[in-house]
């Protein structure tokens, strides 16, 4: 048996504190991009410790920078790994019953992001602990607006990837589950591990008219039916089924009484996808569609797309060395792998796009029932409070050991 990490006896020293800030987040979630009270309390939290911080220009982010003292090279040569929180709530009545249940109206931290931020913030304080053997600098990417309408992007723009002074080397960041996986299990997979998620809108442009004579009238109503059927007939003939794409309408809106023929008809769906490429092509699959059913019934339409988030890919080789760091740190036990993507997006995506990294999961559910318990968005999803030490560790373990091992990927 090899020494036991020192990131795991600082995680445990600091779990009190680490705790009592995600039940304080909790009790007061945000929603957005504006997140005044929350990123307070990350600065609050990272107060004393030797960070370079910056605040958003357009958003209620908090960005810090340690400076490792380890290692050789010069500035110029050291890497710099990143380390992501995301830090809003959701617009959901939170019905879980716990003693810091939240305490303000419609709003509750119903995806777990408040112990990201606590665990973010402990690995901060273990990497301050440590920075005499942390051999490049990590930057510590406290986010808002996760849920929409998209922080990454904004944080981006405003200079993140080089607020250390040089690029970022690697990014990694953390996601719990409160259902789905045995609490303390990770889990995730190398490549695509979540969708591209677009809005689609389609309004089908007719002529309205007296409900006993449709003669006279475009109806729009039943070709905006038919739009929505031969949507699920295109899935299942122009894409092939091991790169899959999901079409989902969750609204039809049309009318205001029963015997009117109502001039359109809108559709709002959910698009997601696994790859660029059939992103890009079911944009265009769509469209055509749209336009071709309508143009059959003498309609027209209007079709107009979102540009959401875009896939979530783990870098295969950071991928790996992200895995067998959990694996040296809690046993290969702890470990599941994921085989399938997950059709839910995540605006990391945008910075992996950009830098090598990985994006990793842990179940957090509180019950010994994991098959059972509600899962993430919902009212009355909970999580752990004892996985927000092992978060801690695990990512100042991973800028330990991408430090270590020098500027080029893994």
């Amino acid at each position: 048996m090899g020494e036991r990490p020192a990131v795991l006896d600082l995680s445990q020293t600091f779990a009190p504190g680490l705790i009592e800030l995600r039940h304080d987040l909790h009790r007061n979630p945000e929603l957005g991009n504006d997140l005044p009270r929350t990123q307070q309390a990350v600065l609050d939290a990272l107060d004393g410790l030797d960070l370079e911080i910056t605040l958003g220009q357009s958003l209620s982010s908090v960005v810090g920078v340690l400076r490792g003292r380890g290692g050789a090279g010069d500035g110029a040569e050291r890497p710099v790994v990143l380390l992501r929180g995301d830090m809003d709530g959701l617009p959901v009545t939170e019905a879980t019953g716990v003693e810091f249940s939240s305490e303000r109206d419609g709003l509750m931290h119903a995806c777990g992001h408040d112990l990201h931020v606590a665990g973010l913030v402990g690995a901060a304080r273990i990497l301050h602990e440590l920075r005499d053997e942390l051999a490049g600098d990590v930057v510590f990417m406290f986010q808002p607006g996760e849920e929409g309408p998209g922080g990454a992007e904004p944080m981006l723009r405003e200079g993140l990837l080089d607020v250390a002074g040089r690029r970022v080397d690697a990014a990694f960041a953390i996601h719990v589950y409160a259902a789905e996986h045995p609490r303390g299990v990770w889990f995730g997979r190398p490549g695509p591990q979540m969708a591209a998620a677009d809005e689609v809108v389609i309004t089908v442009q007719g002529k309205g008219g007296h409900g006993s004579q449709p003669q006279h009238a475009l109806d729009p109503v039943p070709v905006a039916c038919e739009i929505v059927l031969a949507l699920q007939t295109m899935v299942t003939r122009r894409f092939d089924a091991f790169d899959p794409v999901v079409v989902t309408v969750g609204r039809i809106s049309s009318g205001t009484v029963n015997n009117v023929i109502p001039d359109d008809a809108v559709i709002e769906a959910t698009l997601r996808t696994f790859s660029p490429e059939h992103r890009a092509k079911a944009h265009e699959e769509i469209r055509n569609v749209a336009e071709h059913v309508a143009a059959a019934h003498r309609l027209s339409v209007t079709v107009d797309i979102g540009g959401g988030y875009p896939v979530t890919v783990n870098d295969p080789d950071e991928f790996r060395f992200a895995q067998a760091t959990v694996v040296d740190l809690f046993g290969a036990d702890r470990w599941a792998d994921m085989i399938t993507p997950e059709a839910g997006a995540e605006d990391m995506s945008f910075v992996l796009e950009e830098v090598p990294g990985a994006y990793l999961n842990i179940g957090a559910c509180v019950t010994d029932d994991h098959t059972s318990a509600d899962d993430n968005h919902s009212p009355r999803a909970a999580y752990a409070d004892s996985v927000i030490p092992d978060m801690a560790a695990l990512l100042a373990e991973l800028a330990l050991r991408r430090t270590a091992s020098g500027t080029q990927p893994r």
